[in-house]
């Protein structure tokens, strides 16, 4: 098959990253129709070992494997196409509403809003909740994995990257190896490797040693932060997310418990991947602090640090997919992290739903554990009814995330126009 023209190209993937709504489940369904079924770009095998390639990577799954596919049709130039395209349309949109939300986010009626919006974030982690656990824990081996995921982050304070690291030599070492490869082994051509990871590497961390070296500490912090959770970011967009807020909200202070929800739902209603609640965050840090240019560059910051290793972690291996996708010990480890993903994801809703249900919560230490203790005369029913609204909602809307965060966003300025609602 020859290769598509750069215009076609560029025609397919801007549409990809435009309608790229919903999580990476439906941002695949569309890649895949546009990619497999609309054209001959991919055939059916190609697509499926990709995904599962880029499930083995840390970063978001679903950028890596549009990189993927552009560096498959056009090389580098290729991927470097796709991805971007992926990613632009969503990190534009997310730059206009972080100045909106600063502008107007701390209005009564546009906080009755983000409350609406609040219960969906959290009815919309617990769907991606659900659906990981029925694909993921499977034995007892992986129940027992998520438990020490949710303990270790919920109540013992353990850093993300540490159970990450965990879960994983468990998988690799002590898993079960049940993926039988009938591929022959490929050698590495280390020239080749050690020049993409010299480039790609060199692209992604050098600016954040220049700005260490050159005194802009801020920005250096910013960077180094999102650069450490693109190598951590295994499980999907969730699961990091679980990590990055409580550490943006306790540990730096960047920004507030409730504008962390508020990110992660307008988050949910652009295209692209949601991991672009890194930006979202960064820009709105770096205003609130420094003013809005300061905002502009650490929003700029985070999407280097985050999306440049995406194109290190295709490049440098896209040659050996179909060898890296199908190893026994690989498969396993990747399995042993998926599940206690779903531990770490739990600890996400359930910090969630505290922060938006109790506007009192008290940290306590019962021995070597740390709890969070919500005062139980500080519930909100206004907010307990928004939740289970948005439950509904989803139930009544099937699945329509746009449609719910929209409809619960109308819900919570409507309830504080209510007498009781002050």
């Amino acid at each position: 098959m020859m290769s598509p023209s750069w215009r076609a190209m560029t025609l397919v993937f801007g549409r990809i990253g435009l309608l790229s709504f919903g999580g990476p489940a439906a941002q695949i369904a569309v890649m895949h129709k546009e990619l497999v079924e609309e054209r001959p770009w991919l055939s059916e095998q190609a697509f499926l070992r990709a995904l599962s390639f880029c499930m083995l990577l840390p970063g978001p799954e679903a950028m890596q494997l549009a990189t993927y596919a552009g560096w498959r049709l056009r090389g580098v130039p290729g991927g470097l196409l796709a991805g971007l395209l992926f990613v632009m349309p969503g990190a534009l949109i997310i730059g206009v509403l972080v100045g909106l939300y600063a502008s107007y986010g701390t209005l009564d009626l546009v906080q009755a809003g983000f409350l609406g919006i609040k219960a969906s974030v959290i009815v919309i982690v617990l769907m991606a909740l659900r659906k990981l656990a029925n694909k993921a824990l499977h034995g007892s081996n992986a129940w027992a994995l998520a438990g020490i995921g949710f303990v270790g982050i919920f109540a013992l304070n353990l850093p993300f990257p540490m159970i990450v690291l965990g879960a994983g030599l468990y998988g690799l070492f002590l898993g079960k190896k049940d993926v039988v490869s009938d591929i022959e082994p490929q050698g590495l051509n280390a020239r080749n490797a050690g020049r993409q990871l010299l480039i790609w590497g060199g692209l992604w961390l050098l600016p954040l040693i220049a700005l260490s070296l050159f005194g802009a500490s801020f920005l250096a912090t910013i960077g180094w932060f999102f650069a450490k959770l693109a190598v951590v970011t295994f499980g999907g967009a969730y699961a990091v997310l679980a990590y990055m807020s409580q550490t943006v909200v306790e540990q730096y202070s960047w920004i507030s418990t409730g504008q962390m929800i508020d990110a992660l739902g307008l988050a949910e209603t652009t295209p692209g991947p949601l991991i672009l609640v890194t930006q979202f965050v960064a820009m709105l840090a770096g205003l609130e602090a420094h003013g809005p240019w300061m905002g502009l560059a650490a929003g700029l910051v985070a999407l280097w640090a985050t999306f440049m290793p995406c194109f290190l972690w295709i490049f440098l291996t896209a040659p050996y997919v179909e060898q890296i996708s199908s190893h026994p010990r690989l498969g396993a480890a990747l399995k042993a992290i998926t599940a206690s993903v779903v531990g770490v994801i739990l600890n996400l809703s359930v910090w969630f739903a505290l922060h938006v249900l109790f506007t009192e919560i008290e940290n306590r230490n019962y021995g070597v554990f740390s709890l969070p203790v919500p005062t139980l005369d500080s519930l909100d029913p206004i907010a307990l009814g928004l939740i289970v609204l948005a439950a509904l909602l989803t139930f009544a809307t099937r699945g329509s995330m746009l449609l719910t965060l929209f409809l619960m966003a109308l819900a919570g300025i409507c309830t504080s126009l209510l007498p009781f609602a002050i």
